[in-house]
């Protein structure tokens, strides 16, 4: 059985009676935990990805209720995951779990937004975005074991608008335009393929626009197709790639400008920003910037589209800000990394094998 520590300002455990919270100098050293009672009310999406909604709840309860009291609560088209997660927050609950797609997984983390509760993630969605952000597990079974083990993270999250919460990210322009053209049809088929090949498709419509970003130290005015604000964002989301990898615990927002002069320019931004992704190297195109702010609000003439976390909401102009350590999420547990060795190089060197006994 491994034992790790973890520091305390990034790590805890899942708070229960008779279980202290992991520190420095408290080793883990068990991963499931039979003998304590855990109580989590469970969201789940009944119409969320291709699979049997039925067999998916009946496959978490058979691994979850051994060892969690699960209060489970379906979204309807009367009542959206937003309204349970406030009132499973009314109530006082200990976890909140969600099941869904990453419009489910969002509107449960916003719902939960600075009130500690820790949050468990199921995804059963078309992209799950959501859960690659995060790094969190993404199957029925990886997922419900990443519950298990109770370690939680703390991590920022954002609010629109001074309202709106926000977990992913904002995209403006094209980003929105392509979210827009791929339809709940179109991501069944094809699943995250529908964000690329709609993509595709705008491009044939390619409109660039007068922006302007306000940060709290200074003000940017370009031309751009794209402007893209993430608090956490997974390699697939390549409008949000400029930076070397997107941080989600640093208090800060990652804002990504796209600024091609043609289709041709746009296509050759695309795939650059898709190679940065795969590589975690930061952006070196002329025609692609990027910075980090606290606060950004982003005004656009023509006025823009803005998507949040896959949703529209609106037309710009919109103001995100960062809030700091806004989140709590159930992560995995970082396994020991396996001592390796390098001997070749050193000047001099000689090795000889002893023989087997």
């Amino acid at each position: 059985m491994r034992t790790e520590v973890l520091p305390t300002n990034q790590f805890d455990c899942w708070r229960f009676p008779g279980h202290n919270i992991i520190n420095e100098s408290l080793p883990i050293t068990h991963y499931q935990l039979p003998n304590m009672e855990r109580s989590a009310c469970l969201i789940f999406n009944p119409v969320a990805g291709n699979s049997d909604p039925d067999q998916d709840l009946a496959r978490i309860q058979e691994l979850l209720e051994p060892f969690i009291d699960l209060d489970i609560r379906l979204t309807t088209p009367e009542l959206d995951a937003d309204q349970i997660a406030r009132e499973a927050v009314a109530r006082g609950v200990e976890a909140i779990i969600a099941s869904g797609g990453d419009g489910t997984l969002s509107a449960v983390a916003g719902a939960i937004v600075g009130t500690n509760i820790p949050l468990g993630i199921i995804s059963r969605g078309t992209a799950n975005a959501f859960a690659n952000a995060l790094d969190i597990p993404n199957t029925i079974e990886t997922a419900c074991e990443n519950i298990l083990g109770g370690l939680t993270r703390v991590v920022d999250a954002a609010i629109c608008n001074g309202e709106m919460p926000m977990v992913l990210l904002a995209g403006v322009g094209f980003e929105a335009e392509t979210v827009e053209l791929a339809d709940r049809e179109m991501k069944n088929r094809w699943g995250m393929l529908a964000y690329i090949l709609s993509g595709i498709k705008q491009l044939n419509n390619l409109e660039r626009f007068e922006a302007e970003i306000e940060t709290e130290d200074r003000i940017i005015s370009l031309t751009a197709v794209a402007v893209t604000v993430a608090n956490a964002a997974p390699p697939t989301s390549i409008l949000a790639q400029g930076p070397a990898g997107i941080i989600f615990d640093d208090g800060l927002l990652d804002v990504t400008l796209v600024a091609p002069q043609n289709k041709a320019g746009a296509i050759a931004a695309s795939y650059h920003l898709l190679q940065t992704a795969l590589s975690g190297n930061p952006t070196d195109r002329d025609d692609i910037g990027y910075l980090r702010a606290k606060k950004v609000t982003i005004s656009a003439d023509p006025p823009q589209k803005v998507v949040i976390d896959g949703e529209i909401i609106g037309m710009t102009p919109v103001s995100i800000e960062c809030v700091p350590g806004g989140l709590t999420i159930f992560v995995p547990r970082v396994e020991e990394e396996q001592a390796v060795e390098k001997l070749t190089g050193l000047a001099d060197i000689e090795i000889t094998l002893k023989p087997s006994t």
